[in-house]
């Protein structure tokens, strides 16, 4: 992600007030979280029209993903010294644009491309729309502001997906993604005429923006931003057939989803005011015991064909609430870690978000063969292991880091 080297006095004041940019900022990231995850909503009939097996068409989540987490650094690289609002539009006004093919992709092999190209323009979108907000907010106050951002992300988990699913089964996977291409650029015109003029930061290469990395506390920190994601994100590219092992129909299985969503939004704000008075280690604990409890529960139901479809209601809303709960912990942890190169670590979380996301989504893809239980088995496992390493890792960072 770009530098944002901005001190508060340089930045020109919005229209409205500051106020008011943040939820701008949020709605960017709800287009982009919600072309990113919507693909779960109708995944089995994406793949029969295609002419692949689910398996295989999950894997276009895991493309946008893995491709969101390589470009991510280098269009941060390419485009530091772009004006943050032209890149910003830009960005949004690309997502719109690859949405629009990925709705007219004739075969499979074109929808991963339009995918790649629509995690292009998403790489360049949400790190930069987080460093403006964190450059905007006091310091008391980031974690907050961070928050907001991202639960553009965790309500397009709540509202975009199931109704993406819901759409796509009513009109058509193909129509629910041109919807997603309109709000796409219905935010591009909301930044446009909202967000105050930022100019760019000074061109660094990638060599350079990378040098973050060899910071003891960065290289302890990031890597656990990947496994907690892979581990809530095991299951969810495969939701709707791990929903209907545990007795949901299609239909059911977007209500579930709305469920999570919920959770999701409201795990995000939660961690967001805890975080800035607990700290985040706390705060990502309590998340991974939530996250490997609803994951586990989920598969115990799936293992012994019980239907109990409140309790799978429930279960659905810890997960999404644990899964999102752990962005602005780290995000704040990383910040703290390396204050001086915030554009750059909320750039680097951001890849690691989507890295997590795709290998999660690989993972479920290889174990989704071997049944539902199997697959929230895996998902709790990693959910464990992410815990481990959040307790071996913290107690190895100077007090400042494990508190932040």
């Amino acid at each position: 992600m770009s530098d944002v080297s901005l001190t508060r006095a340089a930045v020109a004041e919005p229209r409205g007030g500051r106020a008011g940019v943040v939820p701008v900022l949020a709605l960017g990231t709800f287009a982009v979280g919600t072309d990113a995850f919507v693909v779960a909503g109708f995944l089995p009939e994406l793949a029969a029209d295609l002419g692949v097996s689910t398996s295989a068409a999950g894997q276009a989540v895991t493309v946008f993903a893995a491709a969101y987490a390589l470009l991510s650094p280098v269009l941060a690289t390419l485009t530091a010294r772009v004006p943050r609002r032209t890149l910003l539009v830009t960005a949004l006004a690309g997502l719109g644009a690859a949405n629009l093919a990925s709705a007219l992709a004739p075969t499979f092999a074109a929808l991963l491309a339009t995918r790649v190209a629509a995690a292009g323009a998403a790489a360049a979108f949400t790190p930069n729309a987080g460093a403006v907000a964190a450059s905007l907010a006091r310091p008391e106050r980031r974690a907050r502001a961070l928050a907001v951002v991202v639960g553009g992300l965790t309500a397009a988990t709540a509202l975009g997906v199931p109704l993406g699913g819901l759409a796509g089964q009513w009109t058509g996977w193909r129509w629910a993604l041109a919807a997603v291409a309109g709000l796409a650029l219905a935010a591009a015109g909301a930044v446009a005429l909202l967000l105050p003029a930022l100019p760019g930061g000074p061109a660094v290469a990638l060599r350079e923006r990378l040098a973050v990395l060899r910071r003891p506390a960065v290289r302890a920190i990031l890597p656990l931003t990947a496994l907690g994601m892979a581990a809530a994100y095991t299951v969810y590219a495969y939701s709707v057939p791990a929903l209907a092992a545990v007795g949901l129909t299609a239909r059911d299985a977007a209500w579930a989803l709305g469920l999570y969503g919920v959770g999701a939004v409201l795990g995000n704000l939660g961690a967001g005011l805890a975080t800035d008075r607990l700290g985040g280690v706390g705060v990502l604990t309590a998340g991974y015991l939530v996250m490997a409890v609803a994951l586990g529960g989920l598969g115990l139901l799936a293992a012994s064909g019980t239907r109990a479809p409140v309790l799978v209601g429930l279960l659905a809303l810890a997960w999404g609430s644990s899964s999102w709960c752990q962005t602005p912990p780290q995000q704040h942890r990383l910040i703290a870690a390396a204050p001086q190169e915030a554009p750059l670590v909320v750039a680097l979380n951001s890849s690691a978000i989507y890295a997590g996301i795709g290998a999660g989504t690989l993972s479920g893809g290889l174990t989704v063969h071997s049944g539902a239980a199997a697959l929230y088995a895996t998902a709790t496992g990693l959910a464990l292991l992410a815990l481990l390493y959040l307790l071996l890792t913290a107690a190895t960072l100077p007090r400042a880091d494990r508190n932040g």
